[in-house]
Formats: C-alpha cells, structure tokens, sequence
C-alpha cells in the first residue's frame, strides 16, 4: 500500500445536486458533516490518508438550503487528528445551529473538556480504525477511560470503526452506561467476514438504553453494488428502533466528492416511509442526543 495520500477531487457543483424528493421537518440535523479549513492555518497529521478536500463552512451552508437541513454536526476529521482547532472555530462561527464531536487525547485538562463544552461540542470521536490491531481489551480499557472522561458532561461516545471490530464488541457495548452511536450502520461489510447474524446481534444493542445507529455512509456500504444493497440494512436498523437512529450526510464525501448529497437524503424516504418516522431520526432523536438549540 503507498504512503502516498490519496488527491481529494473538487465537489460537485452545487448546481446539480437534486431536491430531496420529501420534505424535511422543520428543525432537521444533518449528524455527520466534516468541514476543512485553509492549511496554513489548521495543520494536518504528520501523513494523512488524503489531501486537503474541499469542504469548508461556506461551501456547506450553501448547500443546506438545498437538502432542507437547518442544524449539523461537525465530526473530527481524521485529518486533524485531535487538532480541533477547525472544529472549534467553526462552531464558534455559526453558534447553535451546530454541535461538535471532537477527538481527544487521553490526557486533555478537565478545563479544556469544559471549554469545548461551552463552545458547544457534545460528544467524542474515537476512531477504532486506528485501533484495530489491538487486543480487544486495550480497545475496552480505551473506551472506559474516555467515558470517564466525558460522561459528568453529558455527552456521549461515537464509533468509527471496521465492522469486526464492532462485532467482537456488541457484548462489552451492552454494558455501558453512557449513550453511543455507531457510524455507517456498523460498518458491516461482507468484504470483511461479517454474516448475518452478526448484524442481528448488532440490532439487538438498540433495544438498550443507550445505543443508537447513524443512517450514514450508504456509498461506502455500498461501495459498486448500488444503493438498493443497502437498503434492507437501514430498513432493519429503522423498523427494529425508529427512536434509536439518526441521518448523517458523511459530507463532504471525502474520496466520493462527485456524490449527489441530495440523492442520499432521498434514501432516507425509501428507508422510512413514514412522516413520523422521519422525524424522529431528522429531529426528535438528534435533540435528544445533541440538546436542542436556544
């Protein structure tokens, strides 16, 4: 594999992305939105996987009229490790219409940790891609601390992770006592061994207290296969705990930057039908886990 990262592509053009074919309900969140910021002002890790992309504040508010989304969520890059400078400047921008989900380090000063919170971050990134080599229990032992961490705040943990990992997890993440979410549905590609009685048991975590799936990253479930090879998943994932799911755009699309934002808003009508279905991933749910804006 090269060490070589991977040349972001400009978006496309605002133009021609599509109206949602329903309507979103008033207050809608868009859970899952990176933005980017100059480089010679927010530095980069030492060897990120890509190049900067495009995907900066500007280019997203311009484009939220057009899916009918009135609130978002910035989630750590990557990109910046946990350098949440851009993260942070941006909510300090745009105020309430926008929460924060940062990435830590396990010695962060309680301080720090408050005054992300005042800037209107509410939950913590840990990425298990990075992790994966690890024995299990290094990732558990990494889990715990970071909700001990995070929890006399409020907030809640989000799981970017490979779906094997999730999988060998869904026992040790019945246990907690604090709310998380799992990205791109669990991330449970065939590709990587994962059956299905491995999502069946990935369902079952929603019967909790405490989990919740995010209806995000279809193209990277679906990698060529087409959106239609997704669906019975998010279908799943919706008919087993509407109250338990929210929709995240994974915008700017980084490495898919010519997708049609548009078009995987319009998924979330094939996946839930229902008007009240909908908002309760689009609205209700998202209040509940983000607070609602002032």
């Amino acid at each position: 594999m090269s060490d070589e990262p991977e040349i972001s592509r400009p978006l496309r053009p605002l133009e021609t992305i599509s109206r949602p074919t329903f309507v979103l309900p008033a207050g809608a969140w868009d859970v899952h939105v990176h933005v980017f910021g100059p480089e010679d002002r927010y530095p980069h890790v030492a060897k990120p996987h890509y190049t900067l992309p495009d995907g900066n504040l500007a280019q997203y508010q311009a484009l939220m009229p057009i899916i009918g989304m009135e609130r978002f969520v910035i989630v750590q890059p990557s990109f910046y490790g946990t350098d949440n400078s851009c993260l942070l400047d941006t909510l300090d921008v745009v105020g309430d219409a926008a929460r924060g989900v940062v990435m830590i380090e396990s010695d962060i000063k309680d301080s720090e940790l408050q005054d992300f919170h005042r800037r209107g971050v509410r939950a913590v990134r840990l990425d298990l891609f990075k992790r994966a080599r690890l024995p299990l229990s290094e990732i558990q032992s990494y889990i715990l601390e970071t909700e001990g961490r995070v929890k006399a705040l409020g907030w809640h943990l989000q799981f970017y992770a490979p779906g094997y990992i999730v999988r060998d997890l869904t026992g040790f993440l019945r246990t907690l006592k604090i709310d998380f979410v799992i990205d791109h549905m669990g991330y449970m590609l065939e590709e990587d061994g994962l059956k299905s009685n491995d999502f069946a048991e990935l369902l079952k975590l929603l019967d909790g207290d405490h989990a919740y799936l995010k209806l995000s990253g279809a193209y990277r479930i679906a990698k060529k296969r087409g959106y239609d090879f997704v669906e019975p998943v998010a279908k799943a994932i919706v008919d087993r705990a509407p109250e338990r799911a929210v929709w995240g755009s994974d915008w700017p699309h980084i490495s898919n930057a010519e997708l049609d934002t548009g078009e995987l808003m319009s998924l979330l009508e094939r996946w839930a039908p229902s008007t009240s279905t909908r908002q309760k991933i689009l609205v209700d749910n998202p209040n509940r886990l983000f607070g609602i804006p002032s």
